[in-house]
């Protein structure tokens, strides 16, 4: 990748429930990871997604998870490899569909919440998300984590054969092998936008990070993730837009 792109959950809206800015964080983003109505959202809000994404000239990446509306996808579940690759697949071609009926399609899949965390520590499991992702289409990349040794993804996705863009995040603290700290835990959630774009600068200038044991942690950064569901969130975006592009 050319440069580091950002990118934001988005489009998690379900019904008559709002959630997220995504109007006033879209201007600002390069990918917009959209749900696929497993964990959030629903086909009018995909549909609306995928147009004020193409409006700004934002690509476009499904953003699956396990099928969890209650709990936001962010709970695991005991699935087998046949269960993964077809929730995959009926939410990746959800999306793609309704990308396709407005002249678009998708660039790429993020998975979402406990499915994202879960195939970080799962060799089986990311491989039944590469695969699926790969028969669907060879040409999407996926989305995940970058933790500290990357090599076992990088093997793992070149056997299958689909493209990988590592992932850091702004507002999360991690662990010292690379994995984000569990919401729950003190401070793992950063929510002080000077601290956000602070963190932002460092990913993005390959600096180290400091780990929760206070060890230097060096993170690969194609995207970072930025999030967009409150006023400092989208402040912080701003800012960290105006720092990229300077």
């Amino acid at each position: 990748m050319a440069r580091i792109l950002l990118n934001c959950d988005i489009g998690e809206s379900f019904g008559a429930w709002t959630m997220g800015l995504d109007e006033q964080v879209m201007p600002y983003i390069d990918c917009a990871n959209i749900a696929c109505g497993f964990h959030a959202s629903d086909p009018v809000t995909m549909q609306r997604t995928v147009a004020l994404a193409l409006e700004h000239n934002v690509r476009i990446g499904a953003h699956p998870g396990y099928p969890d509306l209650v709990g936001f996808g962010r709970r695991s579940m005991s699935c087998s490899n046949e269960e993964i690759k077809a929730m995959l697949l009926y939410q990746i071609g959800a999306l793609d569909g309704i990308c396709r009926a407005q002249g678009s399609a998708l660039s790429y899949v993020k998975p979402h919440g406990a499915m994202y965390n879960d195939m970080m520590r799962q060799p089986a499991l990311l491989r039944a998300v590469l695969e699926a992702v790969h028969s669907y289409n060879p040409q999407l990349p996926l989305m995940l984590m970058s933790v500290k040794d990357n090599q076992p993804a990088t093997e793992l996705a070149a056997q299958v054969g689909v493209e990988l863009y590592f992932e850091v995040f702004a507002d999360r603290s991690y662990d010292p092998e690379g994995r984000l700290l569990a919401r729950h835990l003190p401070h793992a959630v950063h929510h002080d936008a000077e601290v956000i774009c602070a963190q932002a600068l460092r990913l993005t200038q390959g600096q180290a990070l400091v780990a929760s044991d206070g060890s230097a942690l060096q993170l690969q950064a194609d995207t970072l993730c930025v999030h967009g569901d409150n006023a400092s969130s989208i402040a912080a975006v701003q800012r960290i837009r105006q720092a990229l592009s300077a």
